[in-house]
C-alpha cells in the first residue's frame, strides 16, 4: 500500500511507541515524515533499515519550547515543501492523585499533553489547509473514562478529545480533518518512563489482560495503522472522531 506517496507528515514523540510505530509505517507507504523527539542519537536511528530515500527529517528538540515548535513548521515547510498529516503522537504519564499532584506536576502535564498540542496545530494549519490535510491526535481511554490515580493525565486527555472535536468543526470548511484515537494499554516505554519500575509494569501488563476483554494489551503497530487510515484519502469522510483501539478496555470502566 502506498497511500503517502508524495505526502508529508510531521510526527511527534518519534523515537518510541506508538510515534516510532507510525513513522516507520508512514515511511513504508512512500511518505516524507518529519519526527522529533528529544533523544537526538535514538531520533536518528528511528527508521532503522527503511528505505526511505533521504524523506526521513528527523529533528531533535523540546516540544514544550515555543521557539521549537515553531520551528517544526518552519522545517515543514522548508525541507519538505509543506504539510498533508500532523500527528500529535509526544505525551508523558505520571501517576498522582487529588492530594499527590502538586501544581507544578499539573503544569508539565497539561504543558506536555495538551498545551503544546494546541501550540503546534495552530502552527500547521496554515499549511494544513493549503493542502487540504488532516491531524491525528493520539489521546487515551483516559480522555472518556475515569480512573483513579492518574488525576492530571486523565484531564489532559480530555483536554485532548475535546480540542479535536472542536477544531474538527473549526476546519471543516477548509477541509481540514482532524480527528483522535484513543488507544487502551499499549506496550510502549510510556509506564516506564513516567517511573514505574520493571517489575511493577511486568505486574502491570498481566494484570491488563484481565482488564481489557480482549485478553491483552496493544501493540504500537496496532493503534500505528489506525492513525495512517485517519490520515489517508480513505478516511476523507471522518472527521471529530475520538476513536477507541483499546481491546474492549473502555467498555469496562474502572476494574
Amino acid at each position: 500500500m502506498h497511500d503517502f506517496n508524495g505526502k508529508r507528515a510531521l510526527v511527534t514523540g518519534a523515537t518510541s511507541g506508538i510515534g516510532r510505530a507510525t513513522v516507520r509505517l508512514l515511511l513504508e507507504r512512500g511518505a516524507t515524515v518529519l519526527g522529533t523527539a528529544r533523544r537526538e542519537q535514538v531520533l536518528q536511528q528511528t527508521a532503522g533499515d527503511i528505505d526511505a530515500e533521504n524523506r526521513w527529517i528527523p529533528i531533535a528538540g523540546d516540544l514544550t519550547s515555543a521557539a521549537f515548535r515553531a520551528s517544526l513548521t518552519l522545517a515543514a515547510q522548508e525541507k519538505a515543501g509543506g504539510l498533508d498529516l500532523l500527528v500529535n503522537t509526544a505525551g508523558i504519564l505520571t501517576t498522582g492523585t487529588w492530594e499527590t499532584t502538586g501544581l507544578d506536576d499539573w503544569d508539565r502535564m497539561l504543558d506536555i499533553n495538551l498545551r503544546s498540542v494546541f501550540d503546534l496545530t495552530r502552527r500547521a494549519i496554515p499549511l494544513l489547509r493549503e493542502t487540504q490535510g488532516a491531524i491525528v491526535n493520539v489521546s487515551s481511554v483516559t480522555g472518556t473514562r475515569a480512573f483513579p490515580g492518574v488525576l492530571a493525565y486523565c484531564v489532559s486527555k480530555a483536554g485532548v478529545d475535546q480540542l479535536t472535536r472542536c477544531l474538527a468543526l473549526e476546519l471543516a470548511p477548509d477541509g481540514v480533518r482532524v480527528n483522535a484515537v484513543n488507544p487502551g494499554v499499549v506496550r510502549t516505554e510510556l509506564h516506564r518512563s513516567g517511573g514505574m519500575e520493571e517489575e511493577a509494569y511486568a505486574a502491570f501488563l498481566e494484570r491488563s489482560r484481565t482488564t481489557h476483554p480482549l485478553g491483552r494489551v496493544g501493540q504500537p503497530e496496532e493503534v500505528a495503522e489506525l492513525i495512517a487510515f485517519l490520515g489517508s484519502s480513505r478516511a476523507g469522510w471522518i472527521t471529530g472522531e475520538t476513536i477507541a483501539i483499546d481491546g474492549g478496555r473502555a467498555q469496562t470502566c474502572n476494574r
